[in-house]
C-alpha cells in the first residue's frame, strides 16, 4: 500500500466524515486519522472495501474526539454563563468615572510628592515612554542612576498607593 496514494484518494472522504460528525473542519483530527491509518495498515483485512475501513477509522476518531476532555472543556467554557460574565460593559457608569478620576488624582499627588529627581525620572520613563538610555541622555546621568531612581520612585509610590494595588 502506497500511503501517499491512500491519502490522495481518501482525503475528501475523511474531511467530510470529520465535518459531518464534529460540525467543523479539523486538520488536527484529520492528521490523527492518517496516523491511525498508517499504524493500523497491517491490520486491514480485505473483508470489505478499503474505503469503508478508512471511513470507520475516521468516524471512530471523530467520535472519540467529541468524547474527549478537550471538547467538553471548550463547550463548558462557552456556556451562556461564561459568555455573559466575560462580556465587558462598554458603557462606564458615572460612579465608575468618579472612582477612576479619584484614583488618577491620588496617583498624580503621589508622583508630585516624590523628590524632584525621582519625579523627573519616573515621568520621563513611565509617563512619556522614554527608554532608560534616552532618559539618561536627557538627564545627563548614567543609565544605572536612571534605573536606581526608577526603582526608588516605584518603591515609594507602591508604599503610598498600596491600597490601590
Amino acid at each position: 500500500m502506497n500511503f501517499n496514494e491512500i491519502i490522495k484518494t481518501n482525503k475528501s472522504n475523511i474531511k467530510n466524515i470529520i465535518k459531518l460528525i464534529t460540525k467543523s473542519e479539523n486538520e488536527d483530527l484529520e492528521q490523527e486519522v492518517y496516523i491511525k491509518l498508517w499504524k493500523n495498515s497491517e491490520k486491514y483485512q480485505e473483508r470489505g472495501s478499503f474505503k469503508s475501513w478508512v471511513g470507520t477509522i475516521a468516524k471512530n476518531t471523530s467520535k472519540d474526539y467529541l468524547k474527549s476532555a478537550v471538547v467538553r472543556y471548550e463547550q463548558d467554557s462557552t456556556s451562556d454563563d461564561f459568555v455573559l460574565t466575560s462580556i465587558k460593559d462598554k458603557k462606564t457608569t458615572p460612579e465608575a468615572n468618579v472612582i477612576a478620576s479619584e484614583r488618577q488624582q491620588r496617583i498624580i499627588k503621589a508622583i508630585d510628592s516624590l523628590k524632584p529627581k525621582l519625579r523627573e525620572t519616573i515621568m520621563l520613563c513611565e509617563i512619556y515612554g522614554y527608554t532608560y538610555e534616552e532618559a539618561a541622555s536627557r538627564l545627563k546621568c548614567p543609565i544605572g542612576t536612571v534605573k536606581s531612581r526608577i526603582y526608588n520612585a516605584k518603591k515609594e509610590l507602591a508604599e503610598v498607593l498600596k491600597d490601590l494595588l
